[in-house]
């Protein structure tokens, strides 16, 4: 998706080639140093040859991207999307969510303000749902996927919402389960500074 590039990038005295990851809010780069770069603390950043110049308090970071992703990282820099945006969640939307009781009140509130259609938590999905959002905390909770799919129809998709960086629940654990489950994965965004989200689907051949 463009997200993830390798590249050679050049910091101060340092350069190395790696793997740079644009993230939601940060720059990350892994090769033989490292760089972990906040949006928060970018001075500025710009487009120069095919390079990506993002300067910080530290200094400047240059990445090789090419000038096409160049130009793109750097847009998505200085106008990063929102979550509702990066969920697809758009007026009309109709959003289910499971396993969000007495919590996320904010993103409650920014379903509510883009104007989407909530279902109460914990209710059914009715059958017209456009996306199911399923929090979970531990692996255990994982088993109940595969009930959600045996009721998902059509297009609607299934958002997994689970912390990030933990060792008792990984990326690799949601992705089995939800391909266990009979669904495919297409996407996977920053829910929160805590939290990843990963978004199945049934299988077109399947709908």
């Amino acid at each position: 998706m463009g997200n993830e590039v390798k590249c050679r990038v050049r910091f101060g005295k340092q350069e190395s080639d790696g793997k740079a990851l644009l993230e939601t809010s940060e720059i990350i780069f892994r090769g033989d140093f490292r760089l972990k770069i906040p949006f928060a603390t970018i001075h500025s950043v710009k487009v120069v040859g095919d390079d990506l110049q993002v300067e910080t308090a530290d200094g400047v970071a240059i990445f090789k991207l090419g000038a096409a992703t160049a130009a793109k990282w750097r847009e998505k820099i200085l106008h990063p999307k929102t979550t509702i945006e990066k969920l697809g969640i758009k007026p009309g939307t109709k959003v289910s969510l499971i396993g969000f009781e007495n919590q996320d009140e904010e993103f409650v509130k920014e379903i509510e303000s883009a104007k989407a259609v909530v279902t109460p938590t914990n209710q059914a999905p009715p059958k017209d749902c456009d996306f199911i959002f399923f929090k979970i905390d531990t692996n255990k909770q994982l088993t109940q996927i595969a009930k959600i799919a045996r009721g998902m129809r059509g297009a609607v998709a299934l958002w997994i919402v689970y912390p990030k960086g933990q060792q008792h629940i990984t990326e690799g654990n949601v992705l089995s389960a939800g391909r266990k489950a009979g669904l495919t994965d297409i996407k996977v965004v920053g829910f929160s500074p805590t939290h990843t989200a990963l978004k199945f689907v049934i299988p077109i051949n399947k709908r």
